[in-house]
This record gives structure tokens, C-alpha cells and sequence, in this order.
């Protein structure tokens, strides 16, 4: 399966899913903290509210 947050193609069984949607995110990326995909880590981007 080929990663929602970096692209890197790995194994399903070495994964877990987005906290936003479910898609698929590798364990490399898990180890790094991301827990959203590409898009649901946009949309979240867009939907915070400015705090400046």
C-alpha cells in the first residue's frame, strides 16, 4: 500500500490508519508522529481557526 503522508510504498500489515479518515499511514511516518494523511492534515490546516 503506498502511504498517505510520505507516498512510500509498504506493507499493509506495517501500518496504521489516519486519525481523520482511515487511510493508510506507514509505520515510519507513525514513528514521526504524523497520525493524519496528506489531505485530512490540510483540511485541518484550513479549518484552525488564525491564533495571531
Amino acid at each position: 500500500m503506498q502511504c498517505r503522508a510520505c507516498g512510500n510504498e509498504e506493507r499493509a500489515s506495517e501500518g496504521y490508519p489516519c486519525h481523520g479518515c482511515g487511510t493508510f499511514i506507514c509505520q515510519v511516518c507513525s514513528m514521526k508522529g504524523v497520525t493524519l494523511c496528506r489531505r485530512c492534515a490540510a483540511r485541518n490546516e484550513v479549518q484552525a481557526p488564525w491564533n495571531g
